[in-house]
């Protein structure tokens, strides 16, 4: 699993925002498909977002659809996630990951849908409370 490091958790009030970051370490990762998933205590891992190379196609889980934007900063060499209204259930460790393009020419989707990671950094707690 390529190694990449995510930063920019925090506390957020309901309606707040935040933006996460997803870093690489020691490659580009605009050569690479991108995801976003998150962990919420006492659930499984589920995909949020994911991204094709360059500026290909994305996909969203359902309930983050009109809220959350996952874009590239090609100079940076990162991976955000812009969360907007956000909700007490998108409280979780959120997580990136980077995987080889080639297997989502036909479709972003499983990156988010099916893709088993088995090599997680720490995360970044996001935590949506008043």
């Amino acid at each position: 699993q390529l190694p990449v490091v995510e930063s920019g958790g925090g506390l957020a009030q309901p309606g707040g925002s935040l933006t996460l970051s997803c870093a690489a370490s020691g490659f580009t990762l605009d050569y690479y498909a991108v995801g976003w998933f998150r962990q919420a205590p006492g659930k499984e891992r589920e995909g949020v977002s994911c991204i094709r190379n360059g500026n290909g196609s994305t996909y969203y889980e359902d309930s983050v659809k009109g809220r959350f934007t996952i874009s590239r900063d090609t100079a940076k060499n990162l991976v955000y996630l812009h969360m907007n209204s956000l909700k007490p259930e998108d409280t979780a460790v959120y997580y990136c990951a980077a995987d080889w393009d080639f297997k989502y020419i036909a479709s972003i989707k499983p990156m988010c849908t099916q893709w088993a990671g088995t090599s997680w950094g720490q995360g970044t707690q996001v935590t949506v409370s008043s």
